[in-house]
């Protein structure tokens, strides 16, 4: 635990290093724009495709400098066929500390949904 100059110890992240879902749907609109414009779905690609997305995604999120937060960086591409698609994700967590960001993207060929988690270690 992080201790403070007065000697307590802190249990919640000041407010500067808090996980700010804002600032990260950026990062994950930029990034997964850049990498995905223009891409045709190849099915024997997209392990790699979403692997690597996750891992820029993670390392753009990490560098905002949020020591204490756990990321978890899911990403998922499907082939862009007109249907419906519904992700559900649940969680026990610190309503106060941790929290969550995500985006959306799709052309005429795929869709891709990127979703980062913050949870916060006490």
């Amino acid at each position: 635990m992080a201790e403070s100059s007065t000697g307590t110890y802190l249990i919640r992240p000041d407010y500067q290093k808090k996980f700010k879902p804002a600032i990260v749907k950026e990062f994950v609109h930029e990034i997964v724009r850049e990498r995905l414009s223009g891409v045709k779905y190849e099915p024997e690609k997209i392990p790699e495709t979403c692997s690597s997305l996750a891992d820029c995604i993670r390392d753009k999120v990490k560098s905002l400098g949020i020591d204490k937060y756990k990321i978890i960086v899911q990403v998922m591409i499907g082939e862009q066929r007109g249907q419906g698609v519904k992700m559900c994700s649940r969680f026990f967590w610190d309503a106060d500390t941790d929290n969550y960001a995500e985006d959306v993207f799709m052309n005429d060929s795929l869709f891709c949904v990127a979703a980062v988690f913050g949870c916060y270690y006490y």
